[in-house]
């Protein structure tokens, strides 16, 4: 079973899991495709109901981490259609000694749950290539292609998926 506690991203649990997230994307991010760029989340974007992160726990103990975001939307977005309310998704990642239990897809779940509870109709991510994985994840839980919504240098694919 896995349980999940709301932390702040500066919470000591929670930087050493995003240490370990970073350490382990810049070991395994592609050569081709430069160095790996890390970079903390901003503590003020996790905070309901604009955010929130998650610790994930199973019976084992400590087992991964995630968080949402809301993101604005620009205005050419909604001038012809219901307001969208967006959220992102970021830092999604289970300890290596915690991968194949299912634990990946229960974070996402979970992070769903909550961008709906805060009236999310819209959730996005970024992700690289090179997390096949990750890819794999995402898309069978709905998550299509879509046009890159930012500038982040470590990523090859954006997703979205409507919450409506």
């Amino acid at each position: 079973m896995v349980s999940f506690a709301d932390v702040a991203v500066t919470d000591a649990t929670a930087h050493r899991m995003l240490a370990d997230y970073f350490a382990e994307r810049a070991s395994t991010f592609p050569a081709t495709q430069g160095a790996y760029r890390t970079t903390f989340p901003d503590p003020g974007q996790f905070v309901a109901p604009a955010g929130v992160f998650l610790l994930a726990y199973d019976e084992d103990g400590e087992a991964g981490c995630g968080g949402i975001r809301e993101l604005t939307v620009p205005v050419a977005e909604t001038e012809d259609a219901a307001p969208i309310v967006r959220y992102e998704i970021k830092h999604l990642w289970v300890s290596p000694t915690h991968r194949g239990r299912g634990l990946g897809r229960a974070i996402l779940s979970e992070l769903e749950h909550r961008a709906r509870g805060f009236g999310a109709t819209e959730i996005v991510l970024d992700t690289n290539a090179s997390l096949e994985a990750a890819g794999s994840l995402y898309r069978s839980h709905g998550y299509a292609d879509i046009q890159p919504y930012n500038g982040n240098p470590n990523a090859t694919d954006w997703l979205g998926k409507s919450l409506d």
